[in-house]
């Protein structure tokens, strides 16, 4: 930041073009700032011309030159909205993307289908972005949703930010283990919605941006050669788990279509298919018992 973000007379409009010059994102600027206030959307449009105090300014500093070293704001932030509900995130789990929530969406569509009650099995839980989005917006009564992570660290985060759904947390039931592993025995041939959000991509794929590579998990980002190794596992293990009205749900890479469909097919499914994201690129596989 420059001299002037310590002057007296610094109004929150000025301080956010000053942030907005340093990190070249004013929208991200407008985050940093709000966060450093405790403004919410309304309040900031209230105080852009009051001056500001001497804790936020340096609050917004030491944000700003975290950005600036390449932390992706959501982690500068410390949290970040999902759905209904606001997540706590660090470098322990991946930062949910507008695509997850259509996958959360798909997920609490064909659970709130079945009743009178309902067992979500989201595996690869990480922050919890899926399974307190399904326990937050389900029917209070007769829904079960389990989050499974093999990152002991992931699943701290999720249960930390199960505590901001209230009295719903009490359906979420945290389990850490390898993807169906860790599992009660029990749960077999009663799960009426498997979701995941697997790793993806590939060892090595260029497509993946320098910020995502250097701060993100890579446990939670990467699978094999292809990037099909975790969906391999998950599509081949699926059908034991899954109900006789059971839906499993798996989040892909936008050129993995194909390749997912053939494991569907391999596996015994009958009824599956791949649905396209908000930019039209093909993103959720389904598969029905």
């Amino acid at each position: 930041m420059t001299e002037a973000s310590h002057a007296d007379t610094l109004t929150w409009r000025e301080l956010w073009v000053q942030v907005s010059d340093a990190i070249g994102d004013p929208n991200g600027a407008r985050w940093i700032c709000r966060e450093a206030g405790g403004l919410d959307a309304l309040e900031w449009t209230q105080v852009l011309d009051d001056a500001v105090g001497e804790r936020a300014v340096a609050r917004v500093d030491a944000m700003t030159a975290r950005r600036r070293a390449g932390e992706p704001l959501q982690y500068v932030l410390g949290s970040w909205a999902f759905r209904t509900v606001e997540l706590m995130l660090d470098r322990r789990v991946l930062i949910p993307r507008p695509e997850t929530e259509l996958l959360a969406e798909r997920a609490i569509a064909v659970a709130a289908a079945v009743g009178p009650s309902r067992v979500v099995v989201d595996l690869g839980t990480g922050s919890g972005a899926v399974a307190l989005s399904c326990a937050a917006e389900l029917p209070i009564e007769g829904t079960t949703v389990w989050g499974v992570d093999i990152s002991p660290d992931a699943l701290d985060v999720a249960r930390a930010n199960a505590a901001g759904i209230g009295r719903r947390a009490a359906n979420l039931r945290f389990a850490h283990g390898s993807w169906f592993d860790a599992l009660p025995d029990e749960l077999r041939g009663s799960v009426d919605v498997v979701v995941t959000n697997p790793p993806y991509i590939a060892i090595d794929d260029p497509e993946v941006s320098v910020d995502v590579t250097e701060w993100e998990p890579s446990l939670a980002l990467f699978s094999g050669e292809d990037g099909l190794d975790a969906i391999r596992h998950i599509v081949s293990n699926a059908h034991a788990w899954l109900s006789e009205r059971g839906v499993l749900l798996i989040e892909i890479g936008h050129q993995q279509a194909a390749s997912v469909k053939a494991l569907l097919a391999a596996a015994g499914f009958a009824d599956f298919g791949v649905e396209p994201d908000l930019a039209g690129r093909d993103r959720i596989a389904y598969a029905r018992r």
